[in-house]
């Protein structure tokens, strides 16, 4: 008998280096130490010892060779590690490509032989090889991940164990030597492994392994039958039905999932089987609105059960709590039916449920809109007139027949006849034709004859089934009808809801394109939101004057609510007023969605208008208020010392000696040199906020800009290290405002950094963008200080008033970012700062991978 199949656990990792190999080979030795059979399929230590020792003492399977394109490759021995009928094996990598003339293209299938033949495997993967996360890791680092392993074959695994590590530290332990060789950490530090990448990847992480939590619990309660709820998570769902007390509803559903930290908010709709519940989708539309923004999710659910349908999905999501809304029936109305809410506490089981009283309840039972009749006034009048003209005419028609036709025959072709008018007309004619023909068979064909008596209690028993059953028929007939109708209004609806969703979703959120939507939905012949300029009010009391027109579709507009065929209020502020024909009641429910999402809208509009008012205003007060401070500061320390320095050597007093008089005009010329940088900085600045700067962009060569802005820092050039590689593409910028920036970021490093730390600058490519690199070892800024370092005449920390007003960072991100690029700050490992200038790649540079040093993280390294 066989082996049955063995245990797959895989430790699954954010990124490169957090140790997911070290904790596969520390298990490993565990699991020796407790008598069981270990050996190593394949183990990648990448050079780092601490790995390495923890693979002395295992017994390691030779590998397989391989040779493709006469070159000698090493590759998993499947077929060894079977032969050998280990207890466990190891095997790292799993999303690894074999090389061609492999048995199996990927190392999973390999890995799947070795589960197949009874040996369970320990294995390792990172995030980004999963295939469901691969395009959003490549759009996160700009690193294409070229080896995938299929999701399903993780989350088949018996155990999944994610191994974590913060970014930070991710990069101390870069930086430190521990996961690449010292001339690969620059380059790994400043492409795949920044802190932004680092971070993203491990959010991913989490939120795989949870749903992979979420999916293995499901199963499990699944394969042992649990149909109860598991408190394993606090999760508040709460029930709306489309009704104004919505809102109440969700906001004390989400005050008692706040009182759990990290319990979950869900809001559900269930809506009918056949689509003809009478729920408001104007409602609805601002309570999931009203959910999301509250941190929850909205559902819609189909059933004809409530109550069935509203505990199905919550003990599908493993709810914990149950938020109903307080029944608006009257009391009668409960005695003959429970209602949802007392039917669903009955059936709840261990979900705890909340009954939450509501304003609707105290005034009583909602008055619901009548639907308009199923049939047409024709019809009815038709129905009405068959009743009255038919049964007198098949009486007469069947009385001189009356010796020869039994009473049976008879009560047939009358109730054949109030069928007809229920078609015909509907339930109330046929209701009276019923009657009708009950006397009118009493009277003409049940003994004693033209009498209203029976003589034969089996002719009574016959009569009243034939009342009861022309009533049924005729209810049946009617509802048939008004479901028809209902079934045409809601497909109607239905498809204008969906023509609004996909207005929303298509960001065609213009007020405009919305309202002549409406017209066109409803064929009207104008539609005007309205909003009020005064006291909120009445809408009946308002004066003309009162209300302004904010959008308008169609003409001629309404000037105030009333003067419109339909009005639609949407708040104490805005009304939606229709003009052309007056619109049912059916229709107000779609048109009421409308007019939620024109008023949103509006707000929208509104904000984005206010947005641009305000920040060219904000950026001009705070410019002109730093201008202040600077030039009656900082400019005049310059122009101190070169005045005192020319005062000087006016003086007369003073036999000045050809070293002192030379020092002193050494001290006027760099002071007026100074203020002269310091003049033209303000000039440029004020030219980026006026949006006069002049730019000439044109490819530019890195290798050709860098040496310049390096002998432009005179004296400091020499603390100056880094190579620019001639692979690099052309980016596109402006040659002079390009070098300015550089000569700026280098001598702001040379500045704070120690004597002894040199300052490198390093460049590489990701994607569509260059990213040049200043980085230096002084102390470093603190993370919330990262965006006032370029505010305009800001010196964080440094107390040298000599050394300018603080332009050169705020002048620098302005002339980067005019040349469509960002300058970005970011710590550096072991101390220091990093500043990161991002440019794009000139047009006519390709879209090759060219140069950079994003290559060598593409693969699988941990």
């Amino acid at each position: 008998m066989g082996r049955a199949r063995g245990r797959l656990r895989v430790y699954l990792g954010a990124a490169p280096g957090v140790g997911k190999t070290y904790a596969m080979l520390g298990e490993a030795r565990r699991a020796r130490e407790r008598g069981r059979d270990v050996v190593v399929g394949l183990v990648e230590t990448h050079g780092r010892p601490l790995t390495a020792e923890l693979l002395d003492g295992l017994e390691v399977l030779p590998r397989k060779t391989i040779t493709h394109r006469g070159v000698a490759f090493t590759e998993l021995d499947a077929d060894a590690v079977i032969a050998r009928r280990p207890r466990l094996a190891l095997i790292d990598e799993l999303a690894h490509t074999n090389v061609p003339g492999s048995k199996n293209a990927k190392r999973w299938q390999d890995v799947e032989e070795i589960l197949d033949a009874g040996i369970d495997v320990l294995s390792t993967v990172n995030v980004q090889h999963l295939e469901s996360v691969n395009d959003v890791v490549e759009r996160i680092t700009g690193v294409p991940q070229r080896e995938t392993v299929p999701d399903e074959v993780v989350r088949r695994a018996d155990q999944v164990e994610l191994v974590d590590m913060a970014p930070e530290a991710l990069r101390r332990r870069l930086a430190h030597g521990n996961v690449y060789p010292p001339e690969k950490v620059d380059a790994a530090l400043s492409n795949y492994f920044r802190v932004g990448n680092l971070t993203a990847l491990r959010e991913l992480a989490l939120l795989w392994v949870a749903g992979t939590v979420d999916e293995q619990l499901d199963r499990y309660r699944a394969e042992h039958g649990i149909a109860g709820t598991w408190e394993a998570r606090e999760r508040v769902v709460v029930a709306l039905t489309g009704g104004p007390e919505g809102d109440t509803l969700v906001r004390r559903a989400a005050r008692i999932a706040a009182r759990t930290k990290g319990a979950d908010l869900l809001a559900v709709h269930v809506t009918r089987g056949d689509g003809l519940a009478g729920a408001d989708p104007a409602n609805l539309a601002r309570q999931r609105t009203l959910v999301e923004s509250l941190g929850g999710t909205y559902h819609q659910i189909v059933g004809d059960d409530v109550p069935r349908a509203l505990l199905d999905f919550a003990r599908g999501v493993n709810a914990t709590q149950l938020v109903l809304g307080a029944s608006r029936r009257g009391r009668f109305a409960q005695v003959l039916s429970r209602g949802v809410g007392v039917t669903t506490t009955a059936m709840s089981g261990p979900i705890d449920v909340h009954m939450v009283t509501h304003e609707e309840v105290r005034r009583g039972r909602r008055r619901m809109s009548r639907s308009r009749a199923a049939l047409t006034r024709e019809r009815r009048l038709a129905g009405w007139c068959l009743a009255g003209l038919g049964l007198p005419a098949l009486t007469a028609l069947l009385v001189p027949f009356r010796d020869s036709v039994t009473l049976p025959s008879e009560i047939l072709l009358f109730l054949l006849m109030v069928v007809g008018v229920a078609l015909a007309g509907g339930l109330w004619p046929a209701i009276t034709a019923a009657f009708g023909a009950f006397l009118l068979l009493n009277y003409f064909f049940t003994p004693p004859l033209k009498q209203w008596t029976v003589a034969e209690g089996q002719n009574w028993v016959a009569l009243t089934v034939f009342v009861v059953v022309a009533a049924m028929v005729s209810a049946v007939v009617d509802l048939a009808a008004r479901r028809t109708r209902e079934a045409a209004n809601a497909g109607a609806d239905a498809e204008v809801l969906a023509a609004l969703a996909g207005h929303v979703l298509r960001g065609e959120s213009a007020l405009p394109s919305l309202l002549a939507r409406l017209r066109e939905t409803f064929g009207l012949a104008s539609v005007t939101l309205l909003e009020r300029t005064g006291a909120p009010g009445p809408a009946d009391q308002a004066e003309p004057e009162a209300w302004r027109i904010v959008g308008v579709a169609g003409g001629p507009p309404s000037s105030c609510p009333g003067a419109a065929d339909t009005d639609v209020v949407i708040d104490d502020r805005l009304v939606l007023a229709a003009r052309g024909r007056l619109l049912e009641a059916s229709d107000r429910r779609v048109l009421e969605a409308f007019a939620a999402e024109a008023a949103v809208a509006l707000r929208q509009e509104r904000l984005r208008a206010e947005a641009e008012k305000a920040r060219p205003l904000a950026e001009a007060d705070k410019m002109r208020t730093a201008l202040l401070a600077a030039v009656s500061h900082d400019l005049r320390t310059p122009l101190a010392s070169a005045k005192a320095a020319v005062e000087s050597l006016r003086t007369t007093e003073i036999d000045w000696s050809p070293q002192d008089r030379d020092e002193l005009l050494a001290t006027a010329d760099e002071s007026l040199a100074r203020l002269d940088r310091l003049v033209a900085n303000l000039l440029d600045m004020s030219r980026l906020q006026a949006g006069a700067l002049g730019l000439t962009l044109q490819p530019v060569a890195l290798e050709e800009v860098v040496p310049r802005a390096v002998d432009d820092l005179g004296p400091l050039a020499g603390r100056i290290q880094g190579e620019i590689s001639m692979e690099l593409p052309e980016i596109e910028a402006d040659p002079a405002l390009l070098e300015r920036i550089l000569a700026n970021l280098m001598s702001n490093a040379v500045r704070y950094s120690p004597p002894e730390a040199p300052v490198v600058i390093t460049a590489s490519r990701h994607g569509p963008y260059a990213e040049i690199r200043v980085i230096d070892r002084g102390p470093g800024i603190p993370p919330e200080a990262h965006d006032r370092v370029f505010m305009p005449f800001q010196r964080l920390g440094d107390r040298d008033n000599h050394t300018g007003v603080g332009l050169g960072l705020a002048l620098s991100r302005g002339l980067a970012e005019a040349m469509g690029g960002t300058l970005t700050p970011e710590e550096t490992p072991g101390g220091g700062l990093t500043m990161i200038l991002t440019l794009p790649i000139a047009s006519r540079a390709g879209d090759g991978m060219i140069g950079g040093h994003g290559d060598g993280v593409t693969r699988e390294t941990a």
